[in-house]
């Protein structure tokens, strides 16, 4: 029977995206099909045993073994060219397995302080709650980063490029850093996907996805994932068995037939924002543009070296403090104003109030979200038509 599991060493990465994880049942399909069971049967008691007791392969439980879900690790496991993939019910439920798989009371976790909101407040209201410290460093600082680490501290996470300043971390001397110290890397790579960055290739020893964004790239379901070597991701896998966040057949499916024109679409993404941020930065009414694929980023050079391209993640600040950021998004018609993003459809909101608001007054500015900042996430959509969304409040305001 033909198996597109293994890919050829050759293959390229729109290859793998298309053609990589499905194992062709006896029907001979096509297309992945989606397995919507909660549970599997067997010929016999005696192989029901073996494969509840591990002894043989096969599914027990959609929990934490089916079909649809498998394809879909197995294919973001080839983009990203880890061992293994554990598929999650959320990005968050990604970041929480691998913190509860990986460490435990009395270790430390070294982490940017530009990270996304819901992930200050998993590590400092719930991890802290179990004994698991977290330092906060500047992303772009490796001297803050070395100063911050002790002998207890087991996990250093990053989120790069930042949200939404579109900072960078110098992934491989992190990577050198945390293998001097015993500790493990994790890289947030949901702003690029494998189609821009490849994370473990540079270093990395986990990469951390939610696949809500990009891997799915039309706004249509919930989940996460998390890559990297097999040794690891078995204590990932235990705690997604044992604690239940796992992805549904039907959201795996969707990131499977997702992840099969992403390539396609970063490119398109990318050419959209880089033209979108040319013209932002000469508007009047702008007063910087936070995107690391003009030249103007203090980290240009460092990002074309380690990534593909940049991404399609703007921070735009603007005249006028939050009444100002707010009257160019109220302006807009076409553009959707949500906390979303990866989307075909551009996204517009203010962090300081949306993505970013649970934070602390001390811990925005530390993270540089002001009040005058807006984040657009660069959609599909003719660029003549952004631009002129955006027009209406800009020029108001100039």
């Amino acid at each position: 029977m033909h198996d597109e599991s293994n890919p050829g060493e050759a293959w390229g990465l729109d290859t793998l995206a298309i053609r990589t994880g499905h194992h062709r049942t006896a029907e001979q399909e096509h297309g992945e099909p989606i397995f919507p069971t909660s549970s599997f049967v067997y010929e016999s008691a005696a192989e029901a045993a073996r494969k509840f007791g591990g002894e043989e392969a096969g599914n027990v439980y959609s929990r934490f073994t089916n079909p649809t879900v498998q394809t879909f690790e197995r294919r973001l496991a080839a983009l990203e060219g880890g061992e293994r993939c554990v598929a999650t019910s959320s990005g968050m439920a990604a970041i929480l397995s691998t913190a509860l798989a990986l460490l435990q009371a009395g270790d430390e976790i070294v982490a940017s302080r530009s990270l996304f909101g819901s992930t200050v407040s998993l590590f400092d209201k719930y991890l802290g709650k179990f004994g698991i410290t977290t330092r906060y460093v500047e992303l772009s600082s490796l001297d803050d980063w070395e100063a911050a680490l002790t002998p207890s501290t087991r996990l250093l996470f990053a989120e790069t490029p930042s949200n939404p300043l579109s900072e960078v971390a110098d992934i491989p001397a992190l990577a050198d850093l945390s293998r001097r110290h015993d500790a493990w890397l994790a890289i947030d790579n949901c702003f690029l996907t494998p189609a821009l960055q490849r994370p473990l290739e540079l270093g990395a020893d986990l990469v951390i996805h939610s696949a809500t964004k990009y891997l799915d790239g039309q706004g249509r379901a919930v989940g996460g994932a998390v890559v990297g070597p097999d040794k690891a991701l078995e204590e990932v896998f235990g705690v997604v068995r044992t604690c239940g966040p796992c992805l549904s057949p039907f959201n795996a499916w969707i990131f499977t037939k997702g992840l099969e024109t992403l390539g396609l679409r970063m490119k398109a993404h990318c050419a959209n924002a880089r033209r979108l941020a040319e013209w932002l930065e000469s508007h009047p009414a702008v007063e910087r543009v936070h995107y690391s694929g003009l030249p103007s980023h203090p980290q240009h050079a460092l990002a074309a070296r380690q990534q593909n391209d940049f991404g399609a993640v703007l921070g735009v600040e603007v005249r006028g403090g939050r009444e100002g950021a707010w009257s160019v998004i109220d302006a807009t018609r076409m553009l959707s104003i949500t906390g979303n993003l990866g989307d075909v459809k551009t996204t517009i909101t203010h962090p300081a109030t949306t993505t970013h608001g649970r934070l602390s007054d001390d811990q925005k500015i530390a993270a540089g979200i002001r009040e005058g900042l807006i984040r657009i996430a660069v959609g599909l959509e003719d660029i003549a038509d952004i631009q002129a969304d955006l027009a209406r409040g800009l020029d108001a305001l100039a």
